[in-house]
């Protein structure tokens, strides 16, 4: 049996006397996609932030599987060597460069690369072919991910000046940009509206499907979660209490505690309450 492309044993996370995560174990598989979901402050965030290096972890085990190579040992590494193993994010806020256009958003996505084939800087400067080649793969490389998000009409455009939902598609090209192995989503889907929503889970499905990579992901839309997840895991005050295929956490009695206290069937959320009902309706 395959080892996980992630596997996270043990996290635990503590700012002073605060216990942000504590002893949290998941996995995330390449060719699928991995929710992590919880209430507000279940500890989502920080568990990304362990796992790309913005946050060194108290204790626990960080370990990417890349295909043909050693395991890598994350949380052993400087913060910026993170995304250099194929380890990449998008944010809860949107961290574009406003006043570049979305190609060079793009490009700049790949500037580690450019700089290595540039000697940095040095063969750019007195243009060797080297250097004009790599360029121009950059850029091919950016028109592609261009293409295929549907943003051709806007690549020459300002970030800043686009819609919310197109700059969290120029988000996920850029990094796409990167030939990440595990690409890490925080919050994707948050101020979309439901077309926009509906749009994203497909374009997540696809980059599944075409490119075969992992995809971890945060959010708090449940019909986007259970609709496009192959496997999710649950956290509370820092705590996984669940784990399974989204028909097993529908009706997992611990996880509707979570985020509603009780399971009162008139307060779920719809897409479980649904679920419930369609069971009760079964038995009848």
């Amino acid at each position: 049996m395959n080892a996980p492309l992630l596997s996270v044993t043990g996290l635990t996370m503590r700012f002073g006397g605060l216990v942000a995560v504590d002893g949290v174990n998941l996995t995330a598989e390449t060719n699928r996609i991995t929710a992590l979901i919880g209430p507000n402050g279940a500890g989502k965030t920080t568990i990304f932030n362990c796992l790309t290096g913005f946050y060194k972890p108290t204790s626990g085990e960080l370990t990417l599987n890349r295909p043909g190579q050693l395991p890598v040992s994350l949380q052993t590494l400087p913060g910026y060597q993170v995304s250099r193993h194929g380890v990449v994010r998008t944010f809860q806020n949107i961290r574009l460069f406003p006043r570049m256009t979305v190609l060079e958003n793009l490009l700049v996505a790949q500037h580690v690369g450019l700089m290595k084939k540039a000697a940095f800087g040095v063969a750019g400067l007195i243009g060797l072919k080297g250097w004009r080649t790599a360029e121009k793969e950059a850029i091919d490389r950016a028109r592609f991910w261009i293409e295929r998000l549907d943003l051709t009409s806007v690549a020459d455009e300002e970030a800043g000046n686009l819609s919310y939902g197109v700059q969290r598609r120029v988000e996920i090209a850029r990094a796409m940009n990167t030939n990440p192995l595990l690409l890490c989503l925080d919050e994707p889907a948050a101020g979309l509206n439901p077309k926009e929503t509906g749009v994203l889970g497909e374009l997540l499905q696809g980059i599944r499907e075409q490119f075969g990579i992992g995809i971890l992901l945060i959010e708090h839309d449940m019909g986007l979660v259970m609709g496009i997840s192959d496997r999710i895991h649950v956290v509370e005050y820092g705590r996984k209490i669940a784990e399974g295929t989204p028909e097993q956490i529908r009706s997992d009695e611990r996880v509707i505690k979570a985020y509603l206290g009780e399971p009162d069937e008139e307060e779920l959320p719809a897409i479980v309450a649904e679920d419930v009902a369609g069971q009760e309706g079964g038995r009848a």
